[in-house]
């Protein structure tokens, strides 16, 4: 029996009450017997053996424990969590089983979403410490981020203080240095005057010397009076001769002070220099103080981004616990009716209520923490606002610290402005002094250490700094000892194919305006006289001076036609390669870089070179090609790169085995003033000097080497004639001195680049081409002549 009552599901009161009340004990008897013996009753439902149901019970039991353990991780919608407060049981009225079964089954769901909401605020919890650690690490870096700036802020009115102090000085020694100059003007100028005076006096008295010579003549009785005063002359005269000494000893005082002047102005000039470097820190200074600026006003924004985000998760999280406050009051409510319905679950209901004060205390826990995160946001904000105020600030002294920054830097360019004056009328002057010497203009150049020169045994080459020989003058050190050298220019190895061609633009001009220009390389090999030439022309920054002295003139000359300039040019190509000439425009030559193919021209083309009455150079058979745009002359340039002889050394990989010319003759008229032009351009580069014990040169490459320095030597031997100012000068040695005596010895402008190699292993080679260099800048060879002239007789003026 007890068993029995054990496996029947549970009765509510009120189904109780309903059986009692309708059927009597006896009756309800009566009606058990009838459904053991008939069947089914009239519900449709059979009495089944309680092991049977003991065996249904266990099944269910652990179905459940199968079901509870899988759906562990299931997440509940609001409408499944609504959808589990409303299910109703759809079993019939007398059905208890089935209530039985659907009560464990909803009671079951109930267990695994109150889980879910255990797990929902565990994570709440983790987030809000989480968002707390982030608000902590953010206030941190606004502190350091104040700090920094502080400290920049610091640091940049010291360097700008600084600068004005220095700039001060500057400016007080500018103003007595100009003092001074005006004043020993002035004291020049009054000394020439009272010179002036003293000539006049002097002349004065020679008119009264004459007079008393003439009254000597016509009365001998005055004669001992007047050889009195002529005695008193003589000594007056005596006596002006040494004021005029003296007034001669005043101006050389005069010249060196002025002179004195000049240096000081020099060192106003690297003082000047030393200005722009330090601004130039400074302006980098300033770059960081507004990067770091910026970076400030980045963390700024993450900081109010993150604010707002955690505005919005602080409601959610407000949502969320009104949402599990509501649903919590659902599920007491529906425990409570799941009380009435049930008998045998008051413990699970008192276990849901125990969940359920778990969750109201999580839930008033939940409140604090929202109380003590939004005073933590108040917090926030006014430290937010607090930035803002010290940001603007800092925005307010950063933008004084910018416009004074702004003017020192238009200073310094008007500064700048001036001293590029100065130097380019420095450089006009210098140059109108060398083509009034007629002297040979030399440009040094050194190449860049190679990885395979022997860097670790030291430098060689040095570029002294004092003010005369600053950009002008190269030492190399041999065994210990200098060996000082100037030239018009030296350019070290940071210096760029721009700012070497920016030195000879105007040189490249005058072929323009009528003169012969001629520029070529000198060196040993590998000491990058092709690459200074020629470079690579395809790439815009490495391109060499041919190729840039060439746009160069297209430019130009498309820049003249609006003053009525029209230009014809002619370009020419050849290399001299052991001693004879070879076109490299030739449409019949074999293109390949192999230097001792054979000559594979029109047999019956005798290559002869010819000087004209005027100056000019023709060479017979040589191809003229006619050009117009940049592009033909840039493919010709190519075809001729690929055409001429190289070869491998062991000094050099890729090693010119001869010398190759560039001629470019340009013819312009004038069609308003009737005014021609003839200019021509002639860009060589020289194969490099060797020593065979370094080249290691054998078979063709041993004539080849041999050629070189032959005609190198023919070179050595014409610039010591021309030195030495002798009668005879070698040209016809060498086709190479014979091709170049127009420009050697005409009336050219000739530019020698002499190219340095910094390895000290080539030292002695350096030095030998150091010294021909300076040979060759000491040469006189005449004046530039233009080559111009004009049909009608009212046409003067110079264009182009």
């Amino acid at each position: 029996m007890a068993s029995r009552n054990q496996n029947r599901p549970p009765r509510s009161p009120s189904t109780r009450k309903e059986i009692g009340d309708e059927n009597p004990l006896d009756k309800r008897r009566r009606l058990g017997a009838v459904g053991r013996g008939v069947g089914p009753t009239a519900t449709g439902r059979t009495r089944r053996a309680f092991s049977a149901l003991n065996n249904l019970q266990d099944a269910t039991t652990a179905a459940n424990a199968e079901v509870g353990n899988a759906e562990e991780c299931h997440e509940f919608t609001k409408e499944e969590v609504e959808a589990i407060l409303n299910e109703r049981p759809k079993a019939k009225k007398f059905d208890l089983k089935a209530k039985y079964e659907h009560a464990a089954e909803h009671n079951k769901r109930l267990k695994l979403c109150v889980k879910w909401f255990q797990q929902c605020d565990e994570n709440h919890v983790l987030d809000k410490e989480k968002l707390k650690n982030l608000l902590e690490s953010a206030e941190k870096k606004c502190i350091d981020t104040e700090l920094e700036k502080k400290n920049m802020e610091e640091e940049l009115n010291a360097v700008i203080s600084e600068l004005r102090d220095s700039n001060a000085s500057l400016q007080e020694k500018l103003s007595k240095e100009v003092s001074e100059k005006l004043d020993a003007i002035n004291r020049h100028k009054s000394e020439i005057e009272a010179r002036v005076t003293a000539e006049k006096s002097v002349a004065s008295l020679t008119e009264d010397l004459q007079k008393a010579q003439q009254d000597i003549a016509a009365a001998n009785e005055r004669a001992a009076s007047l050889d009195n005063t002529h005695k008193r002359l003589q000594e007056y005269i005596l006596s002006l001769q040494q004021y005029n000494s003296k007034l001669i000893t005043d101006l050389e005082t005069v010249r060196e002070s002025l002179k004195r002047v000049e240096k000081e102005k020099l060192t106003i000039v690297e003082n000047l220099s030393s200005l722009r470097g330090h601004c130039s820190s400074l302006q980098e200074q300033l770059t960081l103080s507004r990067a770091s600026q910026d970076d400030a006003v980045n963390q700024k924004e993450t900081l109010v981004n993150e604010v707002k985000c955690l505005r919005g998760e602080l409601q959610q999280v407000r949502d969320d616990r009104e949402h599990q406050v509501s649903k919590v009051q659902a599920l007491s409510a529906e425990i409570v009716k799941f009380k009435e319905s049930t008998g045998r679950s008051f413990a699970e209901l008192d276990n849901l209520t125990m969940k359920s004060k778990s969750l109201e205390e999580t839930c008033s826990s939940q409140r604090e923490q929202l109380r003590i995160l939004e005073l933590q946001l108040a917090a926030a904000n006014e430290k937010l606002k607090m930035a803002d105020l010290s940001a603007s600030e800092t925005r307010v002294e950063y933008l004084e610290q910018k416009r004074t920054v702004q003017e020192l830097q238009d200073r310094l360019a008007d500064m700048e402005h001036k001293l590029i004056e100065g130097e380019n009328l420095r450089k006009k002057l210098h140059n109108t002094i060398l083509e009034l010497k007629g002297n040979i203009r030399v440009f040094c150049r050194v190449r860049p250490l190679l990885p395979d020169d022997g860097a670790a045994e030291g430098a060689v080459v040095y570029y002294p700094t004092s003010t005369e020989s600053l950009g002008r003058g190269i030492d190399l050190i041999q065994n210990g000892q200098k060996y000082p050298f100037t030239f018009d220019k030296v350019f070290n190895p940071e210096a760029s194919q721009q700012d070497v061609f920016v030195e000879i633009s105007q040189l490249v001009q005058s072929a323009l305006d009528g003169y012969k220009v001629c520029i070529f390389a000198y060196g040993q090999t590998g000491s990058g006289k092709t690459y200074t030439m020629m470079g690579r022309p395809e790439a815009q920054e490495q391109k060499g001076l041919i190729p840039r002295s060439l746009e160069q003139i297209f430019q130009s000359s498309q820049s003249l036609q609006a003053q009525g300039w029209k230009y014809k040019m002619q370009a020419s190509m050849l290399e001299i390669y052991n001693e004879s000439i070879r076109d490299l425009l030739s449409t019949n030559r074999s293109i390949g870089s192999d230097p001792t193919r054979a000559e594979s021209a029109v047999s019956g083309k005798q290559y002869t070179i010819k000087h004209d009455a005027n100056g000019n150079t023709h060479v017979s058979d040589l191809t003229i090609v006619g050009v117009s745009t940049i592009t033909e002359i840039s493919s010709l340039l190519r075809q001729a790169a690929q055409s001429r002889s190289v070869g491998r050394t062991q000094m050099n990989e890729q090693s010119s085995r001869s010398h190759m010319v560039f001629t470019l003759r340009i013819s312009g008229i004038n069609e308003g003033t009737e005014q021609q032009v003839q200019g021509v351009l002639n860009l060589i580069d020289l194969a490099g000097s060797e020593r065979l014990s370094k080249s290691g040169a054998t078979g063709d490459r041993l004539k080849e080497t041999q050629a070189i320095n032959k005609s190198l030597s023919s070179l050595s031997d014409v610039i010591f004639a021309l030195a030495k100012k002798e009668d005879h000068v070698p040209f016809r040695n060498s086709k190479l001195t014979y091709l170049l005596q127009p420009c050697l010895g005409g009336d050219s402008k000739t530019l020698m680049f002499v190219n340095v190699s910094p390895d000290p292993s080539s030292v002695g080679e350096s030095l030998c081409s150091l010294r021909f260099a300076a040979r060759v800048n000491a040469c006189e060879i005449g004046v530039p002549r233009r080559q111009m002239t004009l049909r009608a007789a009212d046409s003067r003026l110079s264009c182009g």
